[in-house]
């Protein structure tokens, strides 16, 4: 089993739908999911993006998929390699691919039956939520059942530097708003936001102070649904958390660096980790005034 590196992921590109790599964020090893391995599928076109331009004769197949992931896991458990998580991500956005809700029900059984101790993981870019059935598969996924991670990208708070660090053509007050409405919903989710250079600048004080004042209130959102289950007896239900501690459904903020090369190069460069730390202590001075309970973690 040949295992990516941290500052590479490109065996993605050559067609895989399964790909076992070393991951900053997972802290070990972690088995891709590529739901597009003949092209590169996003809604956002971001330049720090490590996805070259590629074409592959490979096409995404459920069988595929479920035989090669039962055969990763077993090889790594074969080998002693624990494995930390079962992860959605590959060529693009998963939630636009039409497989998705399956795959992920697919993935979950098979987790469930061969490595329960890993925790099954979308990363996205949270555009699917502005499809209602995305939206509800999220969040009745990412409840005990499935108990999928949905890893949720926040790179921006002001729409100038969305337009600058995400490009996309999804308006980006719409995309926020679904986003609280996500937050209030009651399911868990952890916040991802790369923190980068554009055109050799980091992004201005007030793009840093509105993406505190944003997560600081997706945190509160979150509360106040934690709040309403408990009230009406959904604790154990929802898993979510007691009402006296104020401890909302987000389960961590990731603030990560720039570590794999970009075709794009050098639009995009690595922030230096006294520019992530920084951000990191905003955030957490924020949140503790607010009295929330949220991790705030740093991966250079």
């Amino acid at each position: 089993m040949t295992i990516g590196t941290i500052t590479n992921h490109r065996s993605r590109e050559e067609g895989a739908i399964i790909y076992p790599v070393h991951s900053r964020r997972s802290g070990g090893l972690s088995i891709g999911v590529n739901l597009f391995p003949d092209r590169k599928v996003c809604s956002f076109n971001c330049p720090y993006c490590e996805v070259f331009p590629f074409e592959a004769d490979v096409f995404f197949s459920m069988e595929t998929m479920k035989s090669a992931l039962c055969r990763t896991v077993q090889e790594a458990q074969k080998n002693g390699v624990p494995i930390k998580d079962i992860c959605f991500s590959g060529n693009g956005e998963p939630t636009m691919s039409p497989f998705f809700t399956e795959a992920v029900t697919a993935a979950a059984a098979i987790r469930s039956e061969l490595a329960p101790e890993a925790k099954l993981v979308a990363i996205t870019n949270g555009t699917g939520l502005l499809n209602q059935a995305v939206f509800q598969f999220l969040k009745t996924a990412s409840l005990p059942g499935i108990d999928l991670h949905i890893w949720l990208k926040l790179d921006a708070a002001t729409e100038a530097w969305y337009n600058a660090v995400d490009r996309s053509a999804v308006p980006f007050m719409e995309l926020v708003s679904r986003i609280r409405d996500f937050a209030g919903s009651g399911a868990p989710f952890t916040i991802q936001t790369m923190l980068c250079k554009i055109k050799s600048a980091l992004p201005p004080p007030e793009e840093s102070a509105a993406w505190v004042q944003l997560v600081t209130e997706l945190a509160a959102l979150s509360a106040a649904s934690v709040r309403d289950c408990c009230a009406v007896g959904h604790t154990g239900a929802t898993g979510g958390y007691c009402v006296t501690e104020n401890k909302p459904h987000i389960r961590a903020v990731q603030l990560y660096g720039k570590a794999r090369p970009a075709p794009e190069d050098p639009l995009a460069e690595a922030a230096p980790t006294e520019a992530l730390e920084e951000r990191a202590a905003l955030l957490r001075g924020a949140l503790d005034k607010a009295g929330m309970i949220v991790p705030v973690e740093v991966y250079k």
